[in-house]
């Protein structure tokens, strides 16, 4: 995400850059980077990095675009996770091997920003009068920075929690009033764990620092100064303020009572359990709405992240990930590439990719569009994500952070969140995890100053 990082430790994901050969078929001609098919479509090298199902969304996005039109070929390459697919860039940006457009996800802003390698999606807003009024403000939000959008929002997640109606329905809760706060769902976890006799666990997250982003964004808490960076370069964390202590401490309380289930750091495991009816109640992004509903032999039920009590929930941080484009590459290039980012935005277009995906659509009019409308009917579980976003206040605290050691601090935060699991005092762990931020922005801002 970020080559920024020249201090001792180097986030595992750094370790598993790939060494890719780029192979691009039906090429016959290139000069420098301008390639061209047999056809003389100019051709648009684009690096994402969604695997499976998400990833044969992308390639059926690419393949629309590449059909609609006959001057541009969008040449669109798997990479690997998103750490994997920003390692690689990293060690090609600036090279004729670099794409021409790259998916990068939401934490990745402020290195790509910073980087001076990309070409900011203002510059053809401004240039071409394109209206971004037709796309989601609080998704919109978060990739501007002092008002200037610099990437393309493409793939938008935000989270929300999955539970098990017919486990709701046999331990006599009411599944259509799923639990809103912390001690709503520490009971209901209760019940679950003594109706089904310790089997089911009743509640479990990921171990991973999005969720601790949300959860202290949800009560209207800043990650870090300056406005989550937003209005200066930040200078100390702020997760060890009451809003993570609050979630902290409740994490602690869930593995105190025996219902919070430990499943990793693995996205698929959490989602396995849930499907396997191990655990009752779970949190995940929205992009796994389709897969839990057309895969569980059970309802799925979806609400809104949990607030503690007495706190009035203020929304969720878009997540997901954007499309950047680079800047070292030549005019006819770019120019094709943005042919492609604007197609990806049009409604039927989102609304075709949010059905399949569950993935948030960007564009407003995407919602009306009848693949989405029949979706909605069908299944009423995509509807959680629209109404969450929607309803989130536009503040420092929801519009996300901005900070250039984001993969890092999120490291920081999955220790301490293991730490909880294995028994450890939950603010110890949590003033631990935030002391080693402020020395990663300390170390970030000596580094490039």
């Amino acid at each position: 995400m970020k080559e920024m990082l020249k201090h001792k430790r180097a986030s595992a994901f750094l370790l598993l850059a790939l060494a890719l050969v780029l192979v691009m078929s039906g090429c016959s001609s290139s000069t420098g980077q301008l390639k061209t098919t047999d056809d003389g479509r100019i051709v648009v090298d684009f690096w994402y990095a969604l695997g499976g199902n998400l990833g044969e969304a992308v390639e059926a996005v690419v393949a629309g675009f590449n059909e609609s039109q006959d001057e541009v070929y969008v040449n669109a390459v798997y990479q690997g996770s998103y750490e994997e697919s920003l390692t690689q860039l990293r060690q090609v940006v600036g090279t004729s091997e670099a794409p021409a457009l790259v998916q990068v996800f939401e934490v990745g802003t402020k290195y790509m920003i910073e980087s001076g390698y990309i070409e900011p999606m203002q510059t053809f807003i401004d240039r071409d009068n394109f209206d971004v009024s037709q796309f989601e403000e609080n998704i919109l939000a978060y990739y501007q920075v002092d008002g200037k959008l610099y990437s393309m929002p493409f793939n938008t997640s935000n989270p929300i929690m999955f539970f098990n109606k017919d486990m709701f329905r046999e331990a006599g809760l009411d599944p259509e009033n799923p639990p809103r706060t912390y001690n709503e769902v520490r009971e209901a976890a209760k019940v679950i764990k003594e109706h089904f006799g310790g089997r089911v666990d009743g509640f479990s997250v990921i171990s991973h620092g999005w969720f601790t982003e949300q959860m202290i964004a949800n009560q209207g808490g800043l990650y870090v100064d300056n406005d989550n960076g937003r209005s200066g370069e930040p200078t100390q964390a702020l997760i060890n303020q009451e809003e993570g202590q609050r979630w902290f401490q409740w994490l602690a309380d869930l593995r105190e009572d025996g219902t919070l289930g430990n499943y990793g750091r693995d996205w698929d495991d959490h989602r396995a359990a849930f499907l396997a009816q191990t655990v009752a109640m779970y949190l995940d992004s929205t992009a796994s709405t389709s897969g839990n509903v057309n895969n569980a032999d059970f309802e799925v039920g979806t609400a809104f992240l949990p607030v503690p009590d007495g706190v009035e929930p203020h929304g969720v941080v878009v997540g997901g990930a954007s499309l950047w484009m680079m800047a070292d590459i030549p005019e006819e290039v770019q120019e094709a590439a943005w042919e492609f980012i604007k197609y990806a935005a049009q409604p039927d277009v989102q609304a075709q990719w949010a059905a399949s995906t569950g993935y948030f659509p960007i564009t407003k009019a995407a919602h009306n569009e009848s693949v989405l409308q029949e979706v909605y009917e069908q299944y009423p579980q995509f509807l959680t994500a629209v109404e969450q976003l929607q309803n989130t206040k536009l503040t420092p605290a929801t519009q996300g952070a901005l900070i250039g050691v984001f993969p890092e601090a999120r490291e920081r935060v999955v220790n301490a969140i293991e730490s909880v699991h294995n028994g450890d005092d939950p603010l110890e762990a949590l003033n631990r995890a935030n002391e080693e931020i402020n020395r990663e922005l300390e170390n970030y801002r000596r580094a490039n100053q």
